[in-house]
């Protein structure tokens, strides 16, 4: 999240007086980027992670697991460590890295929630195959900094999700009450949020702009002993400290629906970004497109949000929750009212899928396009005469269709055209499962895309597989100039259908038939012969439904061959990559570990987490088969990824944790390393 800004923040009458002036300063700084950095060309190829924590307090003698509200003071911990500030760590504020460091320690920086954490590597990783080696141990090292500035009882775990935030009574430690003046939430309180005057502005704001609260509402799991209908029963109908709480009683809460009523229940979840930085604006238009339709192929492969405020969900990913726990849009944008005082009404939230594709490909086909996107045309008009091509002008004219939620009057003085707060003021509350990200003023960055969708794994193995498996899909996606297009309608089919239950095995998803410009025999990507994948491409045609299929996730990761398709698969693209860049044998051997877990969790030989975390629960003693996921089967689950992660980081891998039922269905009995030191059952 990097460094955040100081100011006095308006609030939503205010702020929407000086919506338009924010938007017109925004698309002038963007185009003083576009004018300076357009031509940018050979930065190197870098790329960075994003890990986030929850920090929970845990004990074998206490009763309930809690969410830890210190933050701040870990934040204030790790920035007085003045050793780990020299060598290049700690928090942003204190960085200061030397170019002749290789190996700078990591950054921590606040997130939204009062609980948690986000840590990045020191510096980028380059592309070098070696460096991937290096993402797990870097892992480990910032889950184990992380720890050493904590309480004894505190602990940094990789959930998704707390299973117990939002019910009644303490979750928190310290407590605090809940329905305080920003979220207004019956659930959850106030404190709950970072205090930097941005996150509590920005949930007071959502709420103001869309004229109630925010309706987060989950399908529950239907188990044997649960009651059809249900009813949630941590909902009070009765509730009159704000207007707001009429919401539940007019509908906000029906049945059969996990209800949550606030920003929190959103963002704070956690989850695994990936940076990619391109060699040019080109390059980075085109990594965006090609990685987009991937995105919901890894949502549902990395699944593991099966709770809500302490019921089993029938859903298994975060990312609709998300959505509508920063849904700004008003009844007349949502299409419930007649157009009045908005302009358009807007089919999605500022947190959902990609709605354009932007790269100068010939291989973009116009079908493949949103035709109802919503665009402003004056702002699309001033980008294209400001120099800037029709796709991309048409991109940011969707993205600036949105009003900015936090302004601070100190930014409205005057327009600094050395900056870019204005632009990224809109940018960067665009929550959308790609970004497209501009240099910043006055750094040698270069055009960067940003992958999204990810779900945080309980792992750092399982984390670096999946990190690493992105970056080389990348790079095989450049070196033999893969087409992955599809229309970006099915993407968004795609999204949802990642969302359901054990999606995984028992979904399908739209996916590119033949990815190559040429189609070359599939046995010679089975056997690494690259040669045939190099021909340039041709623009597409005959009818697009042609183009691609409903695929399994096995099939897309896997490959297969069927009547309807002949896919190769992720990974065997990605090894006949690898093949074709001679890398050496170790090397080549440990990162087959991290395709192995991918390859065995597409074909559900491995679980996901969801599926892990469901199982745990069902086998749980205390668990009535009620869709309740009580205090002691959260404690349960929660201590067992604490011994999870303890038993990781000491390198004693996984096998042995007898209190840990299946975990071998979530992690496989082998782990990690070739040759002499690896290759060793998890617990050796």
């Amino acid at each position: 999240m990097g460094l955040l800004a100081l100011g006095t923040a308006l609030d939503w009458p205010d702020a929407q007086q000086h919506a338009s002036k924010v938007r017109e300063w925004g698309i002038k700084q963007l185009l003083e980027i576009w004018n300076k950095a357009k031509h940018k060309e050979r930065d190197a190829m870098l790329w960075g992670d994003e890990i986030e924590y929850l920090v929970v307090t845990y004990s074998k003698d206490d009763p309930k697991v809690l969410l830890s509200l210190r933050q701040a003071d870990i934040l204030t911990a790790l920035a007085a460590d003045e050793e780990l500030a020299q060598k290049g760590g700690g928090v942003p504020a204190l960085q200061d890295l030397d170019a002749s460091q290789s190996n700078p320690l990591p950054v921590f920086h606040p997130e939204f929630g009062r609980f948690m954490l986000e840590a990045t590597p020191g510096k980028p990783w380059g592309i070098g195959f070696k460096e991937l080696l290096e993402v797990e141990p870097d892992m480990k090292l910032r889950r184990k900094i992380a720890k050493e500035h904590m309480k004894t009882n505190e602990y940094p775990i990789t959930l998704t999700t707390f299973p117990r935030l939002g019910v009644p009574g303490v979750f928190t430690d310290p407590y605090y009450p809940p329905s305080g003046s920003k979220l207004r939430s019956q659930f959850v309180p106030d404190e709950i949020a970072n205090p930097h005057i941005r996150f509590p502005t920005l949930a007071a704001n959502i709420r103001w702009r869309r004229g109630r609260k925010v309706q987060v509402n989950v399908p529950v799991f239907h188990d044997k002993n649960t009651a059809s209908p249900w009813k949630d029963p941590t909902v009070n109908y009765d509730m009159h400290k704000w207007p707001e709480d009429a919401d539940a009683r007019n509908g906000a809460a029906p049945d059969n629906f996990i209800h949550m009523d606030a920003m929190a229940f959103g963002m704070g979840s956690c989850c695994l970004q990936i940076t990619f930085q391109a060699k040019n604006i080109t390059e980075g238009r085109k990594m965006y497109d090609q990685l987009s339709p991937i995105g919901p192929i890894m949502l549902a492969l990395t699944a593991a949000t099966p709770i809500y405020k302490g019921f089993l969900a029938d859903t298994d990913v975060r990312w609709n929750q998300i959505s509508t726990a920063v849904d700004d849009r008003t009844e007349e944008e949502l299409g419930e009212k007649p157009l009045k005082n908005n302009r358009w009404r807007i089919p999605k939230s500022r947190y959902a899928s990609n709605s354009t594709y932007i790269s100068t490909d010939n291989r973009l086909r116009p079908e493949y396009m949103d035709l109802n996107l919503i665009i402003d045309e004056s702002i699309k008009g001033q980008l294209m005469e400001g120099g800037m091509d029709e796709r991309l002008a048409t991109h940011f004219a969707h993205l600036f269709i949105r009003d900015p939620i936090v302004i601070f009057a100190e930014d409205l003085e005057e327009l600094d055209m050395s900056k870019t707060d204005h632009f990224e003021n809109i940018q960067s509350t665009n929550w959308q499962h790609m970004r497209f990200k501009p240099p910043p003023a006055g750094s040698d960055i270069g055009w960067r895309v940003e992958f999204r969708p990810m779900e945080i794994q309980m792992t750092d193995f399982e984390n670096a597989a999946f990190a690493v498996f992105m970056v080389l899909i990348t790079r095989a996606i450049l070196s033999f100039d893969l087409n992955f297009y599809i229309p970006i309608a099915k993407v968004d089919e795609n999204m949802e259908t990642a969302h359901t239950r054990d999606a995984v095995l028992e979904q399908k998803f739209y996916f590119r038939k033949n990815p190559f410009p040429t189609r070359p025999p599939r046995s010679a990507v089975a056997s690494g012969t690259s040669t045939p994948l190099m021909s340039r491409p041709a623009s597409p045609s005959g009818p697009v439904e042609d183009e691609y299929a409903l695929m399994t996730i096995n099939e897309v990761i896997n490959g297969s061959q069927t009547e309807d398709h002949d896919f190769p698969g992720l990974i065997p693209i990605v090894e006949s990559y690898l093949d074709s860049v001679n890398v050496d044998v170790q090397t080549r051997c440990e990162l087959a570990t991290y395709l192995d877990l991918i390859r065995r969790r597409a074909s559900g030989e491995l679980w996901t987490a969801a599926k892990w975390i469901r199982q745990f629960v069902a086998k749980h003693p205390a668990y009535k088969a009620d869709s309740v996921v009580d205090d002691e089967i959260n404690k349960s689950l929660v201590g067992a990824v604490i011994d999870i992660s303890e038993k990781e980081q000491v390198g004693k891998g996984w096998k042995g944790l007898d209190g840990v039922p299946d975990l071998e269905r979530l992690l496989g009995q082998f782990r990690g390393g070739c040759g002499g030191g690896g290759g060793k059952e998890a617990g050796e």
